[in-house]
């Protein structure tokens, strides 16, 4: 694990955290020492002009190997404009954040004085990880402009240094408690989860088996939100167990897991592939993986509403290229509303999928470690509707599951599951899947299966969990010996 070294411009004493506090001029003279590699460098000198000494700082930091906050690529995206942002009143209002006037907040390692803009501030902090910055919310017609830039502690008022010393401060105790503790454990990886997501891909009861089965493997899982990620290099893998999407942090996070030589699960070429069904789609008719007829369309217009019923028939599925937990997947019945439903989905997306409609009792799940299947479950549909989610009702939200061995599973379904995972990569997928008079088709390839404690796992109870850690060890295995 790494040891905290803060660096700050002149005066060493401005921070109350016994010899961990450094001036600039003695990290460039006294440091790398011998055995002072792995550091974790706070750098919280001015950084606002280039060439200034917290520009040094991390590009020293960066030489020497020392894992630093913030990055080089950080501040020079601060300083160089990129860091105004434009939120919908929709973004406030979906994570309970009441805006009804102008302001300004100071955030310090992803936290604020102000308890209300907290979720606002985690966020801001995955973007711009830097320890301290200063934010400005204006109000405009749809939404608010927020402004974030680059602060260091010489313009700090008295009440905002006596709050940020007690952040810093926590972040020095626990980086030293970690490391006195997990001395006995040969790796630590990072587990991406969000604990306020509503249909996060693991439950509390699957995280905790994650942890344990890691445990009996040599490996500390470490589950975190990705506001907390702000130094993945000190990690030797990134376990994503928050739902994936590619504008989004899990997408960066896993990007940069990858340029860090982390192991890497999902990894970021899985994530893109997996999240655009329009990828799946065109990749699955290269491959020949066995699949509903599926149209794309980029053009809405009476000729292409009247080829489409032609060929797919009416009632029919209309998909957005990216979604989940069957949002933003449609089943339309007539004409006039394939028109309207079509025009409506363009309107957000260049293209638009439209599939050919099979009902069936439930969808196969085939779940897929390293080309291999692990578990599967059948998935029914939810009271009263076509899909195994119904997001418009409260009380029959889902519908029923089965969980079986793999070997009971149809040989057609099986192999199809394997067909389509090999498709995307060596992760962990869930392939889901219809089964009709003895024939399968794939609907898709999930990269963020859900793994859920009494549901996946029924059959194999932890020895499920001990399956996908394995492969953690056997990469780290295999990454050491490069």
């Amino acid at each position: 694990m790494l040891s905290t070294l803060f660096v700050v411009d002149q005066n060493a004493d401005v921070l109350p955290l016994a010899n961990n506090v450094v001036t600039f001029e003695t990290y460039l003279q006294e440091y790398p020492k011998l055995g002072e590699s792995k550091l974790r460098v706070i750098n919280l000198c001015d950084c606002d002009r280039y060439l200034s000494q917290g520009y040094y700082c991390s590009l020293l930091a960066e030489a020497r190997n020392h894992q630093v906050l913030p990055s080089l690529k950080v501040i020079n995206g601060l300083r160089d404009g990129d860091n105004v942002l434009f939120l919908s009143q929709a973004w406030f209002d979906k994570r309970g954040i009441a805006i009804t006037d102008d302001a300004e907040l100071i955030i310090c390692m992803g936290e604020t004085q102000q308890p209300e803009f907290s979720k606002l501030a985690a966020y801001l902090f995955q973007q711009f990880p830097a320890p301290l910055l200063k934010v400005t919310l204006q109000q405009q017609d749809k939404g608010v402009r927020v402004q974030v830039q680059r602060r260091d502690f010489s313009t700090l008022q008295v009440a905002q240094l006596e709050f940020c010393t007690q952040v810093l401060g926590h972040v020095h105790a626990t980086q030293w408690n970690k490391r006195k503790s997990h001395k006995k454990y040969r790796w630590d990886i990072a587990m991406l989860v969000d604990h306020d997501e509503k249909l996060p891909p693991s439950n509390k009861g699957a995280i905790s088996r994650f942890v344990k089965a890691g445990e009996k493997l040599g490996i500390k899982v470490h589950p975190l939100e990705a506001a907390e990620l702000y130094n993945l290099g000190q990690y030797d893998g990134l376990f994503i167990r928050e739902t994936t999407a590619i504008d989004h942090h899990t997408y960066r996070l896993a990007q940069e897991a990858e340029q860090k030589d982390l192991v890497v699960i999902d990894d970021p070429s899985s994530i893109l592939r997996c999240c655009n069904k329009v990828f799946l789609h065109d990749a699955f008719n290269y491959k020949k993986v066995p699949s509903l007829e599926t149209r794309f369309v980029s053009q809405c217009n009476e000729q292409v509403i009247d080829k489409l019923i032609a060929e797919l028939s009416l009632p029919m599925v209309l998909k957005m290229p990216e979604s989940s937990f069957s949002k933003g997947v449609f089943k339309v019945k007539t004409k006039e509303e394939l028109g309207e439903r079509l025009q409506e989905l363009m309107s957000v997306s260049a293209i638009v999928l439209a599939q050919a409609y099979l009902y069936t009792d439930y969808d196969w799940r085939i779940g897929v470690l390293n080309g291999r299947a692990i578990y599967a479950c059948r998935y029914h549909m939810a009271r009263n509707h076509w899909q195994i989610y119904n997001h418009e009702s409260k009380r029959n939200f889902s519908g029923g599951f089965d969980t079986l061995p793999t070997f009971e599973v149809p040989k057609a379904v099986l192999r199809a599951a394997l067909k389509a995972a090999a498709v995307v990569g060596n992760g962990l997928y869930g392939i889901d899947i219809k089964e009709h008079n003895g024939k399968a088709y794939v609907l898709e390839v999930n990269d963020n299966p859900n793994i859920d404690q009494g549901v996946e796992d029924k059959y194999l109870g932890d020895e499920l969990y001990m399956q996908v850690m394995s492969e953690f060890s056997r990469r780290l295995e295999a990454r050491g010996k490069k």
